[in-house]
């Protein structure tokens, strides 16, 4: 099982395929399963990697608490034992949040793009602050494993997948879950992202109402973005449009590398 070390914690991470780098980010409760079909499809073409949070799937329990500067500095030293100078950035729902955090930290210059998939810069709406709020209480209160079997479910698309996503979110510490729940409420970054100027590919499901908003927020913010709504879908493209999503992540790597050159 390949482990890196991080200060008194470990990270588990897969890697699979060759060329251009891309390193994949999950949202709280799910893992690095939640890109299995990234990792099976995109690997054809580049280079995925995808790993475990601190205190999530194989990743054991943090003595850190689990903020977004953190997961970027931990994405950092996994670069650098991987010996990647520059990757894509490819996060999913809060996963997207630590993209961007990672865009406008000191470690910007590592980045070649993001890939923002059902994504946001901060969680505003009342919904999606309900949402989170009662999965902290469900992750405060000890019940992770209702909590793992509900994201599971919402997530999988097969039987087989949503014994496998499960299998592993119950792995997870409830502790540094709700850290990550946590930071996810406070984070807002909307005001700073005239500041990003890497070429970003915001992916959203055409059914997702509650993420409209902030696809459009991205879409007006971001310097250099393309925006593809997915028909069909709601909120879980990775899993739930796979094929799709692929398609536009491989067009949107393939034109950035034509127009640079490559």
């Amino acid at each position: 099982m390949p482990i890196l070390e991080v200060d008194e914690s470990t990270l588990y991470y897969t890697i699979k395929g060759k060329g251009i780098p891309i390193i994949c980010i999950h949202p709280p409760v799910l893992t690095s399963i939640n890109f299995i079909y990234q990792l099976e499809g995109l690997s054809r073409y580049f280079q995925v990697i995808t790993f475990d949070i601190r205190g999530h799937g194989k990743s054991p329990f943090s003595r850190k608490p689990v903020t977004y500067p953190l997961i970027v500095e931990d994405i950092k030293k996994l670069m650098d034992h991987l010996d990647i100078k520059q990757a894509f950035l490819c996060g999913y729902s809060t996963g997207a949040s630590i993209l961007l955090e990672f865009l406008l930290s000191t470690s910007k210059g590592r980045a070649l793009g993001g890939i923002i998939i059902s994504g946001m810069s901060e969680v505003s709406d009342w919904r999606l602050k309900n949402r989170v709020r009662l999965a902290k209480n469900l992750a405060k209160i000890g019940a992770l494993p209702a909590l793992a079997r509900s994201v599971c479910n919402s997530n999988s698309n097969t039987k087989e997948l949503f014994d496998k996503m499960l299998l592993e979110a119950k792995k997870g510490d409830a502790r540094n879950i709700l850290q990550y729940y946590d930071y996810s409420l406070n984070y807002n970054i909307s005001d700073q992202l005239e500041n990003i100027t890497m070429p970003i590919s915001l992916i959203y499901g055409g059914k997702d109402k509650t993420f409209y908003r902030y696809a459009q927020q991205l879409h007006t913010k971001l310097p250099q973005n393309e925006i593809t709504f997915v028909e069909g879908i709601k909120h879980q493209v990775p899993t739930k449009a796979a094929s799709k999503l692929n398609q536009v992540i491989y067009q949107f790597i393939q034109n950035l590398q034509v127009n640079r050159g490559e």
